[in-house]
């Protein structure tokens, strides 16, 4: 992405941030963090989603689907990481990845484990929160991420095997980098079911995940892959201008079968409009 192209994005992104104020700002563990609480918070134990940005984006970058998921009736939460340049982040945008996102091969456990640190860090001191703590189902833990953070939460699922976090109830991938793990063959030793989501005109991302022996073809079961027409590598952001419904569909149907156990399944085995291509391998069956 050139430096123009992605001012534009971060100014965008910028300005969603404060287009809505439902959600609450607060300082956890020492980390900017966001949080989206539905109405039954306080009165009946939830479970938790911990979201992860994109590289140089923020946390309320996907306030379309973190406010959903919390009307849904989850904790989520968020923390803006080091490289976050929207909404307070501490970076710039004129800022360079210390790893090549063109260089895969060179990648390694030490690429971004800031951002893991960050994850099993807020985890931790959620449990102990007297805010949240009493509230949060902490048998049930969904992790959601979308580019970078999607390598970020894949890692923290056992894609890097030294990342691994314990208890994680299920993994969704939105757009996420994940060449590093398919050069290494890494990703056979996720802990937790995936989710993968990716779009026809995410032309840097999406044909890795759905490749012969791409990031789907590694990932042992239960797995899933969806990808939707017309979307773009944003269209899991604030700024994205694909239609966001088979979006939503997919990942609260996802998070409730696997994180909640509320059902979800007949949702995850059906091709809505606007799907490209639907794939899976799970208990629920299996189509490829």
């Amino acid at each position: 992405m050139t430096r123009w192209r992605r001012a534009v994005v971060v100014l965008a992104l910028c300005w969603a941030s404060v287009a809505h104020a439902s959600e609450q700002r607060l300082s956890v563990a020492g980390l900017a963090v966001t949080a989206w609480l539905p109405p039954a918070a306080g009165r009946t134990r939830l479970p938790v989603i911990l979201f992860s940005h994109g590289f140089h984006g923020c946390a309320p970058q996907s306030r379309f689907l973190t406010e959903a998921l919390a009307a849904h009736g989850y904790l989520v939460f968020a923390p803006d990481h080091r490289d976050a340049t929207c909404h307070g982040g501490r970076a710039s945008w004129f800022d360079r990845s210390e790893w090549r996102f063109v260089a895969p091969q060179s990648w390694t456990e030490a690429s971004f484990h800031d951002r893991a640190d960050d994850l099993r860090r807020l985890l931790a001191a959620l449990r102990e929160d007297s805010r949240f703590g009493p509230w949060g189902d902490w048998s049930r833990v969904g992790l959601v991420g979308h580019s970078l953070g999607g390598y970020s939460v894949l890692g923290l699922a056992g894609a890097w095997p030294g990342w691994t976090l314990p208890g994680i109830k299920a993994v969704l991938a939105l757009s996420p980098y994940t060449q590093p793990f398919v050069l290494r063959h890494t990703l056979a030793g996720l802990t937790a079911p995936v989710m993968y989501q990716g779009g026809t005109r995410d032309l840097g991302i999406t044909p890795t995940l759905h490749k012969s022996l791409g990031s789907y073809d590694q990932s042992p079961p239960p797995k899933y892959y969806v990808e939707f027409d017309g979307a773009g590598h944003f269209a899991w952001t604030d700024i994205g201008l694909a239609p966001r419904d088979g979006i939503l569909a997919y990942s609260i149907a996802f998070l409730d079968h696997y994180v909640a156990g509320r059902g979800g399944g007949a949702v995850l085995t059906r091709e809505r409009p606007g799907v490209a291509l639907l794939r899976y391998d799970s208990e629920l069956g299996r189509r490829d």
